[in-house]
């Protein structure tokens, strides 16, 4: 399938001072700085010490590993990715793509906690934003700002965001329940008491991999997903964006890759929807209803694929 260009991208390049994303047809319109030029919030400061922390735990990963931390780290990331972000965070809490029972959909939330990625409530707030704007000026983490700003850049640049999109009421139906102000009020406390876990069982080895390691790969698997995935791939549906359907992003994102599907249906719980595109999240939503745990379970139908087809 050819690449659709969005009309994002048939704007006059002139107007652009940086010119395309190679080898995409992606246009950056303006490019953010990731660190300089930009005010910088006490808040901004905190968690770009506390993300560049974890990338300096990373540095002791060959010298401690030991199979027992790699495969606590595989655990973790397959709990706090796939049970915590794309299926609860994405699919579940954003999306409302399908129903579990509150004790569940709980759980997995706390599971998404410790992926150190937000509480709930602003993981939740974001991506809607990104959905009700998406890659207009007022996206949290377009690719019109530059690779490296929707890839990581826009999550340390609070005071751009508020600027951008204002304050947002977007969560309130998270933001209405006891638990999730609670895991809001509390964030840092759990991923600490994690940790102090972690060193019991293993020491410094289980610090490093269960904590450095596993979020750290965690972090650039979620973020390609805001940058790679609206840079370089497939456009298979008419979304008049910049999404696009990566098959390797796809493969360590649990299905997220399959983005242009995703804003083309933004309610499904299913994205990969062709057979042969992988979807790890929605295997495991669909084993969720083969048990009863899962319920209204929402899929695009065949009208609605039609109206976004490519060439409708």
């Amino acid at each position: 399938m050819a690449s659709l260009q969005s009309p994002i991208m048939k704007e006059n390049e002139k107007d652009s001072n940086i010119g395309r994303t190679i080898p995409s047809d992606v246009v950056v319109k303006r490019k953010r700085n990731l660190f300089w030029d930009r005010k910088w919030s006490l808040f901004d400061i905190r968690r770009a010490v506390g993300v560049g922390l974890l990338h300096l735990l990373c540095v002791f990963a060959p010298f401690t590993f030991s199979w027992d931390a790699f495969f606590l780290a595989f655990g973790l990331y397959v709990i706090t990715g796939l049970l915590g972000i794309t299926l609860s965070f994405h699919r579940n809490l954003s999306h409302g793509s399908f129903k579990l029972p509150k004790w569940l959909e709980y759980l997995f939330a706390y599971c998404g906690l410790h992926a150190l990625q937000g509480d709930p409530i602003e993981w939740v707030s974001t991506h809607r934003t990104h959905h009700q704007f998406t890659d207009s000026e007022k996206d949290p983490h377009s690719p019109i700002e530059g690779f490296w700003f929707s890839h990581i850049g826009w999550v340390f640049d609070s005071e751009n965001l508020a600027e951008k999109c204002g304050k947002t009421k977007n969560a309130w139906d998270l933001e209405k329940q006891p638990f999730y102000r609670f895991l809001q009020n509390t964030y840092i406390l759990h991923p600490l008491a994690l940790g102090l876990i972690l060193y019991a069982m293993g020491g410094f080895s289980f610090i490093v991999w269960g904590m450095g390691v596993r979020t750290v790969w965690l972090y650039h698997i979620t973020w390609l997903v805001n940058s790679a995935c609206h840079t370089w791939g497939i456009q298979s549906w008419n979304t008049g964006d910049l999404s696009r359907n990566n098959w390797w992003v796809a493969i360590f994102a649990f299905g997220e890759g399959w983005h242009n599907n995703h804003h083309a249906f933004q309610y499904s719980a299913r994205h990969g929807l062709e057979w042969w595109q992988l979807d790890m999240t929605w295997y495991v939503v669909r084993i969720l209803q083969t048990i009863g745990l899962s319920t209204n379970i929402r899929l695009p139908n065949e009208t609605w694929k039609t109206r976004m087809a490519l060439n409708s």
